[in-house]
């Protein structure tokens, strides 16, 4: 998938920000659809993929780009709920750029171009923002035109790769909402309950 729209990825970094402001400190330790990420390593794994996406963004790669997502078990700090929301905001910032779009830039150590890392940015923000919902008993409802930009790019991924990247695909109806085949692409099962 190298061909991709650019939009806003703002509104789906505000939604994600909220979903984490709503959890409890008591859930830190209740698990997700992640099954080795408890709600505390999903934020942890927002935090950094935030940071990440913001600086390939902005073409700046070193550590934080090239850092694989599962080199370690991540964590949140005790700031975490002045931390997250802001490297949100400013990876949606850094994206508002069309600079961001344009050119390869480097995520989770691969290269890619811009607008794939755009919508790899995009899919983060769905899927965790799911998970983080569904862990926490939150509501979700995710920004549309991120939804379209994660579907997109896991259709994309699971036909050039013949199966998912994240994990198996699980079994979604072609007529399920779009969340749930995004889903399903992202190896997760719509259903899951704590």
């Amino acid at each position: 998938m190298t061909d991709t729209t650019t939009f806003d990825l703002g509104p789906q970094a505000r939604i994600a920000a909220r979903l984490a402001q709503g959890v409890r400190d008591d859930q830190l330790t209740d698990g997700t659809p992640c099954p080795a990420y408890a709600v505390r390593h999903l934020l942890g794994h927002l935090t950094g993929l935030a940071v990440a996406f913001r600086d390939a963004g902005r073409k700046e790669l070193g550590g934080t780009t090239d850092t694989a997502p599962d080199a370690a078990v991540p964590d949140i700090g005790a700031g975490w709920r002045e931390e997250l929301p802001e490297v949100l905001d400013e990876l949606a910032d850094v994206w508002r750029e069309p600079d961001a779009w344009t050119g390869t830039t480097r995520a989770g150590g691969v290269d890619l171009p811009g607008a794939v890392a755009g919508a790899v940015a995009a899919d983060e923000l769905v899927v965790h923002g799911w998970d983080l919902a569904r862990a926490t008993g939150q509501d979700y409802v995710p920004d549309p035109a991120a939804l379209r930009a994660s579907y997109a790019f896991l259709r994309a991924a699971a036909e050039e790769s013949g199966g998912g990247i994240f994990g198996p695909v699980v079994p979604v109806p072609e007529d399920a909402p779009l969340l749930d085949r995004a889903l399903g692409l992202s190896g997760r099962d719509p259903g899951w309950t704590p």
